[in-house]
């Protein structure tokens, strides 16, 4: 059998990119997102590149049906965790004005991740598989403007470098991509982007999701660090 990575959170940047390099090394993909308005796209992509894939729709704060969606897929040997896309039109207040709801809505992506790597763990560390999650730069850069965001970004970052020191001895991995910079290709690129008057110019701003799936793999197959940070800000 082939092995199966979960991409989970795909959108057209990051997430098809991890799908794409996975899928080159004869992983069988398995796509998950919010919608599955975008499904037949990406499998038609995929499939035009030689990979075998299915998508299914679920949304990750549902954890019932999330984890049954992960037991429906069956053995599974790579989690890439891209976080729920940051809504840029009701960003939280910057971090001196930070509510502790606002921490507790923004700490809501974190929790599923979290619930996943649960789930699948025992499976990982006996197939010798990995996860690799995805998160902002305000994880090691301060950035007071994401406000509730940067703690969020932090605590994920903090869970997946704890994960990694922990499975450095059981034959699993993990890993952590933080992210500054906007991904072309991705959903917030096309806001961005169409809205210079509000967001400013891209120019140098940008990174290409290819070659951060291409950093992905190679961490995953190397296991020699537990993060990479893409910066660009």
């Amino acid at each position: 059998m082939s092995p199966t990575a979960v991409v989970l959170g795909v959108g057209p940047g990051l997430g098809m990119s991890i799908a794409h390099r996975f899928g080159r090394e004869g992983y069988d993909v398995v796509l998950i997102s919010r919608g599955s308005e975008r499904h037949a796209g990406y499998l038609a992509e995929l499939a035009d590149a030689g990979v075998k894939a299915r998508a299914v729709a679920v949304d990750v704060s549902d954890r019932a049906r999330l984890l049954s969606t992960l037991d429906e897929i069956g053995p599974v040997d790579v989690v890439y965790y891209g976080p729920a896309a940051v809504d840029m039109e009701n960003m939280p207040g910057e971090i001196t004005k930070t509510t502790s709801d606002e921490t507790r809505a923004a700490m809501d992506m974190v929790y599923p991740a979290i619930d996943v790597v649960e789930h699948v763990l025992p499976g990982l560390v006996e197939r010798g598989g990995g996860v690799l999650l995805a998160g902002g730069l305000s994880s090691v850069v301060p950035m007071p403007i994401l406000g509730a965001l940067a703690l969020s970004s932090a605590a994920m970052r903090n869970y997946a470098v704890t994960l990694n020191a922990a499975l450095a001895d059981k034959g699993a991995y993990a890993g952590t991509l933080t992210i500054g910079g906007v991904i072309e290709r991705g959903d917030i690129h096309k806001l961005v982007e169409s809205r210079p008057e509000q967001f400013g110019g891209l120019a140098g701003h940008t990174l290409d999701p290819d070659d951060i799936a291409e950093t992905a793999w190679q961490m995953f197959v190397k296991r020699d660090r537990a993060e990479e940070v893409f910066n660009v800000l």
